[in-house]
């Protein structure tokens, strides 16, 4: 017998601006009885979601249970920056693509695997073009180091044949209405996601083939025999197999204790305005969507729909082995990107950020998911490394895939990496990391 008692859950402070003008089409329902299914699925973002919709194809007849300990989109999976990449996006390195040739043509053939299944899901399930929208990404540049960083890049993405695009400073402000940037470089392959509508929009489609109840925290997972049985506090389910898609939450569970780094990012959204709100073009097109040349720099997004826009700014990372993060600090970093805002938009002075929220990313020393069968019949899709949209949509369709038995060389080449390499002991860790990670920000400079 196993039983795993889950004591704490993860805190979401703030509130997401995605979640918050997201439109939710379908009720809420908890569980409220004990029930059996076939299959469980703890975890309703983009890895619970897309194992449970990959199950649906290919076990059509198995009932799907998936369960979440909030709302969906109010946790982690509706408050990242909504990017699904393609080429490499390493945070923890100080440059983006660092990998040798083979290793990243495999994660490139990954990552668009990834992107296909949301492209079709958007296809099958009506998603609109403010949802999900194949735009591609621009990494942009302020700063001379900046613009080295974007050019090595660019040399990277040469060397393997991948199409990309330099910007100079005019089309950078052609593009943002911003003076403030050095040039930039495009990358087609990106989607922008609408990430809350994105999530709300999949489990609306799955919802004929697969039950999702929600405000339904797991309290405690035990195996007898060859039943696994999910507590909640009003009710069960109980099912042979288990598919784990809680990203770092997963050591609660027991598993890849020690293993994790919980770092948090944080994000400001602006009221929504008009394009001629403020004269001219000082915003530049409709939509578009800057990472940093920098990894740790500010991602920017602007975002319109039914002629009103808002913009996203994200910035600053800290690391939180607690998983969870206060108000205050929220605050505080709410404050140094408004600067950062003011700094790119000098005549938005008076545009006031609407939401503020803090996101919880989980990550691995050596870049790799934690995944796999982690006891009969339980598996896990879990640790994205800060590349959530994707990684986790591919580690949800892996799960279904390795939890079914369907063979295939992706599945192969993503079951066949090492474990996650062990953190330093507390409070080691936390001083290292983040030591680490304030080092990298203020590094970053203008590109922050």
């Amino acid at each position: 017998m196993s039983r795993h008692v889950i004591k704490y859950l993860p805190t979401d402070t703030g509130v997401s601006g995605w979640e918050a003008t997201s439109e939710r089409t379908f009720p809420v329902a908890a569980l409220e009885h004990d029930i059996t299914a076939d299959w469980l699925i703890i975890g309703g973002g983009f890895a619970g979601l897309s194992a449970a919709r990959r199950l649906s194809q290919s076990r059509p007849g198995d009932k799907i249970v998936v369960l979440d300990a909030r709302e969906l989109a109010k946790g982690p999976a509706g408050r990242n920056s909504g990017f699904m990449i393609d080429v490499p996006h390493n945070l923890s390195s100080g440059e983006y693509s660092v990998a040798d040739e083979a290793a990243t043509k495999d994660e490139i053939r990954q990552n668009r695997l990834a992107i296909s299944f949301a492209a079709d899901v958007a296809a099958e399930y009506g998603l609109s073009r403010e949802t999900f929208d194949p735009a591609g990404k621009v990494n942009a540049a302020a700063s001379e180091r900046g613009m080295g960083l974007n050019d090595n890049y660019r040399k990277s993405l040469e060397k393997i044949g991948e199409e990309h695009r330099v910007l100079d400073a005019a089309q950078m402000r052609e593009m943002t209405g911003s003076h403030y940037y050095r040039g930039g470089l495009y990358t087609p392959g990106a989607v922008m996601i609408q990430p809350a509508d994105y999530i709300r929009g999949l489990a609306r489609g799955i919802s004929s083939k697969v039950i999702i109840h929600e405000h339904s925290p797991v309290l405690e997972l035990s195996r007898k025999g060859r039943t696994w049985k999910a507590k909640t506090a009003c009710g069960s389910v109980s099912a042979p197999k288990v598919i784990l898609g809680v990203n770092g939450h997963i050591q609660s569970f027991g598993h890849f204790r020690g293993r994790l780094m919980h770092v948090f990012t944080y994000a400001s959204m602006t009221s929504a305005f008009s394009q001629n709100e403020f004269g001219g073009d000082v915003t530049g097109v409709d939509r578009w969507a800057l990472l940093p040349a920098d990894p740790m720099g500010a991602t920017v997004r602007k975002i319109t729909k039914d002629g009103l826009s808002r913009i996203v700014v994200r910035t600053r990372f800290t690391y939180d082995p607690s998983l969870k993060v206060s108000e205050k600090r929220v605050a505080g970093i709410a404050a140094e990107q408004r600067r950062s805002f003011d700094a790119r938009f000098p005549g938005l002075e008076r545009l006031p950020m609407e939401y503020s929220w803090a996101g919880a990313l989980c990550l691995s020393r050596n870049h790799v998911p934690a995944f796999g069968e982690v006891e009969e019949g339980l598996f896990s899709a879990c640790c994205e490394n800060g590349l959530g949209t994707v990684k986790s949509t591919l580690a949800g369709i892996m799960a279904a895939d390795l939890a079914t038995g369907v063979a295939g060389p992706e599945l192969d080449k993503f079951k066949n990496q090492p474990e996650p390499t062990r953190l330093p002991p507390e409070p080691i860790a936390w001083l290292g990391i983040n030591s680490v990670i304030r080092f990298q920000e203020l590094r970053a400079g203008r590109e922050g």
